[in-house]
């Protein structure tokens, strides 16, 4: 029994008609009507019942027809997934990045990820999250890491978090102890120092401080949180920027104070939903997984759990 011989009996069912299936499947009718035959000789019995006007499936046709076509799909989904081996060894990944990056578990996957496929080419675009989520949705990019919106991702974008994050208040050290909360109402005596509203955090925190019924005027705008401390440093203000970011990590100039009631934002990895996502990128959320359950190489866990959202 050949794949060939059951396509033409998928062909032949389908069409009622022998003629109609030859000119499907690009061949002669007695090619076919060969074929069905040694296949009934095969199964000792017949397939079809040869009307004046058309052809209809035996009982026995009946209880073939479910097991060629589930041999015709894994056959061909066998020839989809070696086609998607061949455009690992030479295909192109396109990964759209927010700041503050370097503290998470991107490099180590970028890393892992070079190793298995050095031949596909990746290239990183730098952006703010709202930039990044419309070359997502127009495919201009196949992937991206943004921040989440405050309303969630849009419909177009399937998404997967990378990690939970909130806004902290950073001040010079000495200034506030770092056990007391800072209130929203308390932030905005001060000079603001945060993000701007390219930034996909901006919205997050803008909203918050909406829902206080507070103003905020954010006297010194910029994504750079390297540039936010410096300002802190100098004294300039108080600075509410993301708690996860490396920058922040044991550095004793600075008191990390959280805020009351609390900023959280989410950090996601987006890709466009409603088509299949091509071999590089799903070879690259197949290793996020992978490393998901494996311990990293100083045996703390490799990436925290996350959840897949699709919207």
């Amino acid at each position: 029994m050949e794949l060939r011989t059951l396509e033409y009996f998928v062909a032949v069912a389908e069409e009622r008609s022998f003629t109609k299936a030859a000119a499907r499947c690009h061949v002669v009718q007695p090619a076919i009507s060969q074929q069905i035959q040694a296949l009934e000789r095969e199964l000792g019995e017949p397939l079809f019942e040869r009307l004046p006007r058309q052809v209809v499936l035996t009982s026995g046709g009946a209880a073939l027809l479910p097991h060629a076509r589930a041999c015709l799909a894994a056959a061909a989904s066998a020839v989809l997934e070696f086609a998607d081996r061949s455009g690992l060894l030479g295909g192109s990944f396109a990964l759209g990045t927010v700041g503050g990056l370097e503290g998470t578990v991107v490099p180590r996957l970028l890393g892992e990820y070079h190793r298995r496929y050095p031949r596909v080419a990746v290239s990183l675009a730098g952006a703010s999250s709202p930039s990044l989520l419309t070359k997502v949705r127009d495919g201009e990019i196949d992937a991206a890491v943004v921040a989440g919106p405050p309303d969630g991702e849009p419909a177009a974008v399937a998404s997967r978090v990378l990690l939970e994050d909130r806004i902290v208040a950073v001040l010079p050290a000495g200034s506030r102890s770092a056990n007391r909360p800072m209130t929203l109402d308390e932030a905005v005596r001060s000079p603001v120092i945060s993000y701007g509203p390219d930034s996909g955090v901006h919205a997050f925190i803008r909203r918050a401080f909406a829902a206080q019924g507070l103003r905020l005027d954010i006297a010194y705008a910029t994504n750079d949180v390297a540039l936010q401390l410096a300002l802190v440093a100098e004294r300039i203000g108080v600075a509410l920027t993301s708690r996860a970011s490396p920058a922040l990590a044991a550095d004793r100039r600075f008191t990390v104070v959280p805020l009351e009631p609390a900023i959280r934002l989410r950090k996601v990895f987006v890709w466009r939903a409603g088509t299949r996502p091509g071999a590089p990128l799903r070879a690259f959320l197949d290793l996020w997984t992978e490393l998901s359950d494996r311990p990293s190489r100083d045996g703390g866990p490799a990436v925290h759990a996350e959840r897949t959202v699709s919207r």
